[in-house]
């Protein structure tokens, strides 16, 4: 077992010290990528480091969760999906195991944001838009995750530069950017713009740690800005993405073929999550925000997580999907996540003395 240097945080600010990290920097909540290899090794660079437990039973969350535990001392997170069956569930795992962070892709009820806090755990729910950071800063969240439109998986239309400081001026709790960044320059521009710091998730994915075959990072890795799209027609949300000839089929698919299709990939994921069939639609539902999706998209809004695993865990980019920030364009190596983040705090401090003024 490992972890941070027990000295102070090196570049300390209002995350730092809500979460006990080194460093402002927060590894996502990648369903498939981020699982207790990435994270563990996240945290011990100084980053705040997430599991994705969507992906995961509940047995197999609390067995991650003990595993990055014997891997590292530093403090982490795991990533919940609020409107799932089995939450409570999952956020006694949480509370139990002592993790020190629950974030959230969509809003957590002002119940469950109490329920945390009352046990010790920081609450950082992700949000797209203004009203919804207004929202869960008013029930209690601890910080606030802005996720910009320039972000992989779903996505919102406003770009980071315009949606960061309308947050930042809205709430009074710590934020945190993503969507674009992935280098120390990004970190400064997060910091300067009001933000606590910033998360990275195509980056973290790509990076020697993180446990996707190496012939999709390769596919990552030779994509260029153009390359990286938003559709619809994976689960009826936008969703950002590499383009790739099964997103081209996807887009082309007509009614039958998508339901047929949906009803494969649901069925696939009920064995391997055990979730039941009620329980898929009702989770399907949950994630139509009132919007109109057909059957066929609720199906897949359940079990889009098997599209993501074809190409992320299995390497079958011709019939998975890989969700992308725009970022992947810039990103030419695979370091590992020590250096990454030593890398991206060093151009922060490098960039910070080039400013007017600055000593």
């Amino acid at each position: 077992m490992s972890g941070p240097d027990p000295s102070p945080a090196a570049f300390p600010t209002a995350l730092t010290e809500l979460t006990g990290v080194r460093y402002p920097i927060v590894q996502t909540g990648m369903g498939w990528v981020a699982g207790p290899r990435l994270v563990s090794a996240s945290a011990n660079a100084g980053a705040l480091g997430v599991l994705a437990s969507a992906t995961m039973t509940v047995e197999q969350l609390r067995a991650a969760v003990r595993e990055v535990k014997s891997r590292t001392d530093a403090p982490f997170g795991v990533n919940l999906r609020a409107d799932a069956g089995d939450a409570a569930d999952r956020v006694r795992i949480i509370v139990e195991e002592g993790v020190r962070v629950a974030s959230f892709a969509l809003a957590p009820s002002k119940d469950l944001i109490a329920r945390l806090k009352d046990a010790g755990v920081v609450v950082i729910p992700s949000i797209g838009a203004r009203r919804h950071a207004e929202k869960v800063a008013a029930w209690g969240a601890d910080a606030v995750m802005v996720q910009g439109g320039e972000g992989g998986g779903h996505t919102g239309e406003v770009a980071t530069t315009v949606l960061l400081p309308q947050v930042v001026d809205a709430v009074d709790i710590p934020v945190i950017a993503a969507g674009g960044f992935h280098d120390g320059r990004g970190l400064l521009a997060a910091l300067a713009f009001g933000a606590a710091g910033i998360g990275m998730g195509t980056r973290f994915l790509l990076t020697s740690d993180s446990t996707v075959p190496d012939a999709v990072k390769a596919k990552y890795l030779a994509a260029t800005v153009k390359d990286v799209t938003v559709t619809t027609r994976v689960d009826g949300l936008p969703h950002r993405m590499l383009r790739t000839a099964m997103v081209d089929s996807l887009e082309r698919s007509g009614r039958v073929t998508s339901l047929l299709r949906a009803a494969r990939h649901a069925s696939a994921f009920r064995k391997e999550s055990g979730a039941s069939w009620p329980r898929l639609v009702r989770d399907g539902l949950a994630m139509k925000h009132g919007k109109e999706l057909s059957w066929s998209q609720v199906l897949l809004a359940a079990n889009t997580p098997m599209l993501l695993k074809a190409s992320l865990v299995e390497g079958r980019t011709d019939i998975g999907v890989m969700a992308s920030g725009q970022v992947a364009g810039l990103i030419e190596d695979l370091p590992s996540c020590s250096e990454l983040v030593e890398r991206v705090i060093g151009e922060a401090r490098a960039a910070l003395r080039t400013l007017p003024g600055a000593s």
